[in-house]
């Protein structure tokens, strides 16, 4: 089982360059970050982690800018985003960053995707939250079509391009691996239909039986729709310190990759923490 780890990259904390030239040190398989571009000061929409939103959600850095910095610094770090709110993007705009990032890394972006929480953050971006996840599948399929397709056109409801060129084209072929965030009714429907792997979420101990269910459960998915379940790999993100107990059944649930987070704070705060992280390394 692969480790990763997921940090807020914000302007107050350990800078993404820094932080991943500390990880790929230490022997950790990838960086996760998230993103949200604003969060209205209304607070309408409640925060699925508790009562708080944590500052670093409204301090956040752009996932692209950020993960760019940590490419040019290290050479064998995987680099995520855990996850990209592709709902509140230009589809064409984001293919080319996308792009441009796996160029520069020389293959080692990741594209976790989500539909998100806020309504009036996606308001703000002309989303309707009731309809951001025939949205976010639409924008999925086009930008699939800008990365493998020589003349990408796509017609449909939300996206609608005629034929077009678009360079470069991402090293990974055909396209970054796609991860599909969210635990929802729906969510295998999404990740069976056009993504790579599952990114779910674990904020306390305990799940593992309700997680080991799940795979299974995608699996047999997968397979009715006539996928190769070993070809969608599970990436749980946990928050929470974990241990080696914790590790060791993550993996006999059959996650494929454990994603650990970092608080947002400065590096005399975060390298001992990846340190204690880094003795649960494979």
């Amino acid at each position: 089982m692969d480790i990763g780890v997921l940090n807020f990259v914000t302007d107050y904390s350990m800078r993404p360059a820094e932080l991943a030239v500390a990880l790929e040190e230490r022997g950790f398989e990838s960086l996760w970050v998230p993103e949200h571009t604003h969060i209205p000061a209304s607070r309408r929409s409640p925060w699925p982690g508790g009562a708080d939103l944590p500052r670093e959600y409204w301090h956040s850095m752009d996932p692209f800018v950020a993960l760019g910095a940590a490419a040019a610094v290290t050479t064998k770090l995987r680099l995520g985003t855990g996850i990209c709110l592709i709902v509140e993007r230009d589809p064409i705009i984001t293919a080319k960053e996308i792009a441009t990032l796996d160029m520069i890394s020389n293959g080692r972006f990741m594209f976790g995707i989500g539909g998100g929480w806020n309504s009036e953050e996606m308001e703000n971006h002309g989303t309707d939250f009731r309809r951001r996840f025939r949205l976010l599948r639409e924008r999925i399929l086009a930008m699939k079509a800008i990365w493998t397709e020589e003349e990408a056109e796509f017609h449909g409801e939300f996206v609608d391009f005629d034929r077009i060129w678009s360079y470069p084209k991402p090293v990974q072929k055909p396209h970054p691996p796609i991860f599909m965030g969210g635990d929802g009714p729906t969510t295998f429907d999404r990740v069976v239909e056009f993504c790579d792997g599952w990114m779910p979420i674990a904020r306390g101990a305990g799940q593992e039986g309700v997680l080991t269910e799940k795979i299974a459960l995608l699996r047999k998915q997968a397979e009715e729709a006539g996928r190769d379940p070993s070809g969608i790999p599970v990436s749980l993100c946990i928050f929470g310190r974990p241990d080696e107990a914790l590790v060791s059944r993550m993996e006999a649930a059959g996650v494929d990759r454990l994603i650990l987070s970092l608080p947002s704070e400065g590096r005399d705060k975060v390298l001992p923490i990846l340190d204690q992280y880094a003795a649960l390394l494979p």
